[in-house]
């Protein structure tokens, strides 16, 4: 055992670092960043003041923060960063359904304008499938965002055939869903695929026999929360305080 005023020498520290902004935030940010000075220079120091805030918001938004992921091919990590608002039985969606038949735990994550929307795989393997669905913009918080909003699924296959299907879904302000990754794709467990801008859902079926292990209300790291284990159906009950 290591003792506690001695570091083993097979231990080490990590140091905070300052989230990176995201290249695809980037242009966002310095647009920002120009109409501050114009309205600053020109209109109002006072409103000024306001938009540089608003700068700051914009580059905090599309933050891109280091995760560390559990390298488990028997856990399903969160996706998104945000609040846990359902936890429901479903069939998968139709352009997942011929691909996953059957019934899933399907856990929705909610992302405000305040969470890191850059979203990661659950699982390793290939990118079997993405499916681009145009559609409204309703409060991602509602149970029939999953069918009437701009969504795009995700089919992540494991070698061994297992596989997770994922949704992101739009919001209210959200205007577009962003993929970085194709199909036929070989990506690791919370390796970035993509991001959804200014408020938005992410969708996860969980497959038969596997359970949440995340609870209603409970808030997801991307990439780092455990969401469930294959084969797994854990009884779990909570408590806000």
């Amino acid at each position: 055992m290591a003792s506690l005023d001695k570091p083993d020498s097979h231990l080490t520290t990590v140091k905070w670092r300052f989230p990176s902004v995201h290249p695809e935030g980037r242009k966002f940010t310095l647009i920002a960043a120009v109409i501050t000075l114009v309205v600053y220079g020109g209109v109002s120091h006072f409103v000024g003041w306001l938009m540089v805030l608003v700068t700051i918001w914009v580059a905090t938004f599309f933050r891109d923060p280091i995760r560390t992921t559990p390298q488990d091919l028997g856990l399903i990590v969160a996706p998104a960063d945000g609040l846990v608002t359902m936890i429901t039985t479903v069939a998968a969606p139709p352009e997942l359904a011929d691909a996953m038949p059957g019934e899933f735990t399907r856990v929705s994550i909610f992302m405000s304008v305040f969470d890191v929307h850059i979203n990661r795989s659950p699982i390793a393997g290939r990118i079997a499938k993405i499916a681009y669905v145009p559609g409204k913009f309703l409060n991602a918080d509602l149970d029939k965002a999953s069918e009437d909003n701009e969504r795009q699924h995700f089919l992540v296959e494991r070698d061994d055939g297992v596989k997770i299907g994922f949704t992101q879904i739009a919001g209210l302000v959200a205007r577009r869903i962003m993929a970085f990754v194709h199909e036929g794709d070989q990506i690791a467990a919370g390796e970035r695929i993509g991001l959804i801008r200014f408020g938005s859902r992410v969708d996860v079926y969980l497959p038969a026999g596997t359970g949440s292990q995340v609870l209603l209300g409970q808030r997801t790291i991307a990439g780092e929360t455990i969401l469930g284990a294959f084969g797994v159906d854990p009884q779990r009950a909570g408590a806000s305080q």
